[in-house]
């Protein structure tokens, strides 16, 4: 794909746009077993006992977060620093839920009887590591994730901060996990699952049976814009580990964006289904001088942003949501 016209001009017009139907069928290359072996390697990759709980916007000072990963309850705030702060949701004096007491000056302070946690070991609560990437919250639960525990989480490459405009997207399925992941996973079906958006799209490299760590999905396919004009571009689809598959655009407009999609375990539902948050990152970057208007645009950008990804996902929560029901069933036959 050459890079130097859609430079000059980002739009392309489609001269001869094949209709929905007729389009080239991607069964035969979607491959069950490509796909299986896809979804092995990412979830043998280690995660550090890392969890996505939420955005970093959506937690300001003086509040609190609370979110059940698995059977894990836990709560998190900002202290008096700003710092992220994370433990179990139940208080430990007689179980009351953190999530619905107040901060006060950077303290989690119990609306029971007045427990108040600064964030560190304290009448038999005890904290876990938490980081805010700036862009995503993170909690890491060892004792559920069953892993060597690492400082850190594993964030995928993004643009330098500020040289791009961010929003996060989320979203609960009656699925798990590795449906969401699997989802991500099959490229193939953007044009014909989701029109609206995508069109043109052709998988042009996907990994095969020894593939390493740098395997990877290479898709070359066009966002709707309006009527037949579109903007093309070439994506790399990567897992970098068990729950998260990352979107970057290599090539044509936004070169340099990526878009995070993070799968984390909630509790199940009243049924015993299992439950998972999808947390999904978008950060869009352009080497353009116009696009810091853009990002003096983010507060009127994101909602939009938020918008179009909410959209894709209400229909592929639905196929990972389908996904998860047939192997319930012992009726999926990937």
């Amino acid at each position: 794909m050459s890079a130097s016209p859609r430079r000059r001009i980002p739009l392309r017009l489609r001269r001869a746009p094949v209709p929905w139907e007729r389009q080239e069928p991607t069964w035969r290359a979607a491959k069950p077993s490509l796909i299986a072996r896809a979804l092995q390697r990412a979830q043998s990759r280690p995660s550090g006992n890392w969890y996505v709980i939420g955005a970093s916007r959506d937690l300001p000072p003086g509040k609190a977060l609370g979110i059940t990963v698995g059977s894990t309850e836990i709560v998190a705030w900002r202290d008096e620093d700003g710092r992220l702060r994370a433990g179990p949701g139940a208080c430990p004096h007689l179980g009351a839920p953190l999530r619905q007491s107040p901060v006060r000056c950077g303290t989690l302070v119990c609306h029971w009887h007045g427990l108040a946690l600064d964030g560190g070991p304290f009448a038999g609560w005890e904290p876990c590591p938490a980081f805010d990437d700036g862009i995503l919250l993170w909690a890491r639960l060892d004792r559920m994730g069953g892993e060597q525990p690492t400082a850190r989480p594993r964030v995928p490459d993004r643009p330098p901060p500020g040289h791009g405009v961010d929003a996060v997207c989320s979203g609960v399925g009656r699925c798990e996990p590795e449906d969401v992941v699997a989802n991500r996973l099959d490229p193939w079906h953007g044009a014909w699952y989701h029109p609206y958006s995508f069109v043109d799209l052709t998988v042009t490299d996907a990994p095969g049976d020894d593939a390493g760590d740098d395997d990877g999905f290479l898709v070359e396919v066009s966002f709707k814009v309006a009527g037949r004009l579109v903007v093309p571009v070439l994506a790399r689809f990567t897992a970098p580990e068990p729950r998260t598959v990352v979107m970057h655009i290599i090539e044509g407009e936004g070169a340099g964006s990526v878009v995070e999609t993070h799968a984390t375990p909630l509790a199940p539902d009243e049924g015993g289904r299992p439950r998972t948050a999808v947390v999904e990152a978008l950060v869009a970057a352009s080497d353009r001088r116009g696009f810091a208007v853009a990002r003096a645009a983010a507060p009127i950008l994101r909602p939009l942003m938020r918008a179009s990804a909410g959209r894709l996902w209400r229909d592929d929560l639905a196929y990972a949501e389908r996904r998860w029901e047939l192997r319930a069933q012992g009726r999926f036959p990937g």
